[in-house]
């Protein structure tokens, strides 16, 4: 009987509803391209003039890739005769939720919505009027489809999400071993380290080296697994399901890892990568200065050449985990004449691994904690250098000048982890607020009887469906080679979204008790806040986003 809210012909009409959006996504691109142009280039002042359809188009952008992927993942499962119930249930679910978005507006954040007919052309109202997106937002989100959708997660208590990935066996059984490890041995702890503000114990650090999670990408040649992002996105996010801070331990020697393996020398290579692929050496990112933010270009850290070493003096902010490192991925400014990002490059610098109480034993640096809400367990700093040395062979591949260009080559890869983490945190949220309302009773029955609070995890569990699905394809992209700094912006803008949302109506099922410290619902709100903020804040995210897109339109001025 519950099959019967299942529409006809799904996986067909979530590809008709895709198509539409990205139609409608072209003809805003256009009206957007001819809006912030100049003689047939896109021109940066009228473009930051007219950031709120700019970034608009980055947001129905993102919507559109995720129903693409959302409408292929269909596809595939119902080729091969496994697109069960819930699958179905949840993803015309979400695709009827996305319609109706598209047409009334998207909220880029709680006080900010972007509608079509901003992009002025009133001729594209009518793209998002299209018979299958009007089904998909009339028929597919029906109280009796969420009704059906929250019997179904209550039976397997919110696994129902994770029912079919459309992984295969090997990625399933990494998920499942990870995922019984945190179950073990982080789950039972990690509230307790984060209200006691604790450094992660480095026994589990050690552990998970040996587990091989710190050198997952690294090619075998190098001491690595070579097993590509696709398993790095499913080991984030089952460690960020038990814990974000667990999850994030292995971030920074990804993207040293990158950095090494896309601009270091051999030598580099072979003197550093089997270490860090061993957590035998953890490492830190040094990038972010105080007053700089994303203004990678405005750093002024500088390195002035003094002998066979690099003498660093500046100030650095926001560096994670870096008490314990013993190496630092640091980005300096080499060309003192500079003003931009040309005269930036990137520095391996050693420094000796410190303590809580002694973060930084090494001469010519010191600093102190940066205290958070939130995303703990590794602790944040800020750093003085004042003529700490590095030596010159430590310039990442010989040549200096060249620190921003690699910087942005890791860009994909860490987004696509920050997707993934958010993944995890947003999973964590669901089955932490299903558990709640299941169990508390109010009025004589269960809460999650009430539609008002049902609605909620139903909706959570239909949006984590499509973030994992257009996350998946982001990595699949890079592990194939290609290009796919779009892709990975897109999974990263939604996914930080999708998990606040998620943390956010958690923690409003669990009403005051949620607002407690003791109640592991108020630890995932903290951490879900920062995942809309690093790796690229979602205002910047969705700039980056539009800009490839007109890209396409012209050449920015």
């Amino acid at each position: 009987m519950s099959a019967a809210l299942v529409l006809a012909d799904l996986p067909a009409l979530l590809h008709q509803a895709a198509a539409a959006t990205r139609g409608f996504v072209d003809g805003a691109r256009a009206t957007v391209a001819a809006q912030v142009g100049r003689d047939g280039r896109i021109d940066r002042d009228l473009a930051d003039r007219q950031q709120h359809i700019v970034h608009g188009l980055g947001w129905y952008a993102a919507y559109a890739e995720l129903l693409t992927q959302l409408a292929e993942w269909a596809q595939r499962l119902d080729d091969d005769g496994a697109l069960s119930e819930t699958d179905a249930l949840l993803g015309q679910l979400l695709a009827g939720e996305y319609a109706a978005q598209l047409a009334g507006g998207i909220a880029m954040s709680q006080g900010e919505t972007i509608r079509p007919q901003e992009f002025g052309d009133a001729g594209l109202l009518a793209i998002l009027q299209a018979p299958a997106l009007l089904t998909l937002a009339r028929d597919g989100t029906t109280q009796p489809v969420k009704n059906r959708i929250a019997e179904l997660l209550a039976a397997a208590r919110g696994r129902a999400t994770l029912e079919n990935t459309g992984l295969d066996e090997v990625f399933e059984s990494i998920r499942d071993q990870f995922h019984a490890f945190g179950e073990k041995k982080i789950v039972p702890f990690a509230h307790d380290w984060h209200l006691k503000d604790e450094l992660i114990p480095i026994e589990l650090v050690r552990e998970l080296g040996e587990m091989g999670v710190f050198g997952l990408t690294i090619p075998e040649q190098y001491g690595g697994h070579g097993m590509g992002k696709t398993a790095m996105c499913v080991v984030s996010e089952e460690l960020s399901r038990a814990w974000i801070g667990v999850g994030s331990l292995a971030t920074r020697s990804e993207i040293a890892g990158e950095l090494i393996l896309s601009g270091g020398s051999e030598e580099q290579k072979r003197q550093w990568l089997p270490p860090i692929a061993s957590a035998q050496i953890l490492p830190t990112a040094v990038f972010t200065e105080p007053n700089t933010g994303s203004d990678l270009g405005a750093l002024r850290t500088r390195a002035s050449a003094d002998g066979d070493d690099y003498l660093v003096t500046g100030a650095k902010t926001w560096i994670t985990h870096a008490a314990r490192a013993d190496l630092m991925t640091l980005l300096v400014r080499t060309d003192a004449d500079s003003d931009d990002y040309r005269g930036l490059s990137m520095l391996l610098a050693p420094k000796p691994r410190g303590t809580e109480d002694d973060p930084f034993p090494a001469p010519g640096m010191g600093g102190g904690e940066i205290r958070v809400i939130g995303y703990r367990g590794m602790k944040e700093y800020e750093i003085g250098f004042d003529g700490f040395r590095v030596p010159r062979s430590h310039l990442l591949g010989g040549r200096e000048g060249q620190g921003f260009k690699q910087l942005m080559a890791t860009f994909e890869s860490a987004r696509i982890q920050t997707a993934a983490r958010a993944i995890g945190v947003a999973q964590a949220s669901l089955e932490t607020g299903l558990a709640y309302a299941l169990d508390r009773r109010q009025f004589g029955r269960p809460i999650f009887a009430f539609p008002r609070v049902a609605n909620k995890l139903v909706m959570m569990a239909a949006e984590l469906l499509g973030v994992r699905q257009l996350t998946y394809h982001a990595a699949r992209q890079k592990d194939a080679g290609k290009r796919c700094d779009l892709e990975a912006g897109m999974a990263k803008l939604l996914a930080a979204r999708v998990a606040w949302a998620a943390a956010d109506n958690a923690l409003q099922i669990h009403g005051g008790n949620g607002f407690a410290e003791e109640y592991v619902v108020s630890r995932l709100l903290a951490d879900a806040r920062i995942l809309n903020i690093f790796e690229g804040a979602g205002e910047i995210q969705a700039q980056v986003i539009a800009r490839r897109l007109l890209d396409g339109n012209g050449r920015e001025g």
